[in-house]
């Protein structure tokens, strides 16, 4: 089993990979259990770094092309689930309380309100994808 940890946006990842086998790894996420299908790889690997030198310098270094601007909110997942729907647009105007999307979490459905009246100014998420905790869903301005 190999134990990483990541901080992303601030949030503190505690990451265990338990087993991979054809394709899909069984991991732990801050003590939920996930099972992940792997894709291939993306990029080239880094110089030979230790693990946690290497996560540790990407979190620093990495910026998110849609980082909010001063002014601007990000609506986040309340809980680990999937993303049922997403119910506005890009440009669309919500008010505080209003319904941005619905997460399944534990086969309930929940619903994500907008905290704060606003424009939609970015949408992170698509229907079907699998979110943790705290990861954008929305961004307001």
């Amino acid at each position: 089993m190999k134990r990483y940890s990541f901080k992303v946006n601030g949030k503190q990842y505690d990451v265990n990979v338990n087993s991979v086998e054809g394709g899909v790894a069984d991991v732990t996420v801050n003590g939920t259990s996930y099972r992940v299908e792997l894709g291939g790889e993306t990029g080239s690997a880094p110089a030979a770094v230790p693990e946690t030198a290497t996560a540790q310098a990407r979190a620093a270094t990495a910026k998110s092309p849609d980082a909010p601007s001063a002014g601007s909110q990000k609506v986040t997942a309340p809980l680990p689930g999937v993303i049922i729907e997403v119910s506005v647009k890009e440009g669309q105007a919500v008010k505080a309380g209003e319904k941005v999307a619905v997460l399944e979490a534990m086969k309930m459905e929940n619903e994500i309100a907008a905290p704060v009246s606003g424009t939609v100014t970015a949408i992170h998420v698509s229907k079907g994808d699998s979110v943790l905790e705290g990861d954008p869903v929305v961004t307001l301005a």
